[in-house]
């Protein structure tokens, strides 16, 4: 997979997917990840990319000349990985949904923006959409990208060490993951829940599925509701492990 980054701090990008997992990714030639400084692209010697905005206002807006002058430099040969899309409060949610849909494509770009965001044209006329990693305001789409890019990428064959991981995290079948333990059995007077250490498989993995649907239940309801609500199966396996008060408590009666 290739993944093309704008920005106008290329060394933070790099030096954050040059480490851990994407790093290793690199390592292997599982992802080809592209960074490009949008001041290279600058018209002038103070490789200026920002002015003030048209109409007054606090802060400062990248303009739109090096933003198109250094996408079109990345894509003079055509090869440049689409979609091409900008970092913005108001974009598209992202979500596990959408990594997977971008990990399943060749490869995508991203456009940090900066300051007080983008002169519009770059949003009407050079992306192909945005994306939002929440609802909150950040001083640039670098930390976003990041974001963006590790949640696609760890989904790339390869790239996890262990190919079942993405298929039991959070978020993986709707569901909050399940609580973890390691060593040391006992720490502080807590410890691990006995059917962990039962050696019975089987009800190891039931254990694990009412947790996820007992913490996505209390944590995050909506997730619950986005599934279409609980299965009559779902509600008796909560049921069974002791949860009949968060059960009645979301309307379900097990």
């Amino acid at each position: 997979m290739r993944v093309d980054v704008f920005t106008i701090f290329p060394d933070l990008v790099e030096t954050y997917c040059s480490a851990s997992l994407l790093g290793r990714g690199r390592d292997r030639g599982l992802v080809e990840l592209r960074v490009h400084d949008i001041r290279a692209a600058a018209g002038d010697a103070r490789r200026s990319v920002d002015d003030s905005p048209f109409g007054g206002g606090p802060g400062m807006v990248l303009m739109c000349e090096p933003l198109f002058a250094a996408v079109e430099a990345a894509d003079a040969d055509g090869d440049l990985p689409r979609p091409l899309l900008l970092l913005s409060p108001g974009g598209r949610r992202f979500d596990q949904a959408v990594a997977r849909e971008l990990a399943s494509s060749p490869g995508f770009s991203l456009l940090c923006g900066r300051y007080e965001g983008v002169d519009q044209r770059v949003s009407d006329h050079l992306v192909d959409g945005e994306l939002s990693v929440g609802d909150v305001v950040l001083a640039g789409g670098e930390a976003a990208a990041l974001v963006v890019i590790e949640a696609v990428l760890r989904l790339v064959p390869g790239v996890l060490g262990n190919l079942d991981s993405p298929l039991e995290e959070s978020f993986a079948a709707g569901l909050l993951e399940y609580p973890q333990y390691t060593r040391p059995a006992e720490f502080r007077g807590w410890g691990v829940p006995d059917v962990l250490l039962s050696g019975d498989h089987g009800a190891v993995e039931r254990w694990r599925r009412a947790q996820a649907l007992r913490r996505t239940l209390e944590e995050r309801p909506d997730l619950i509701e986005a599934r279409g609500g609980l299965s009559a199966e779902e509600v008796a396996l909560l049921s069974a492990a002791g949860c009949g008060r968060l059960l009645a408590d979301h309307g379900y009666h097990g």
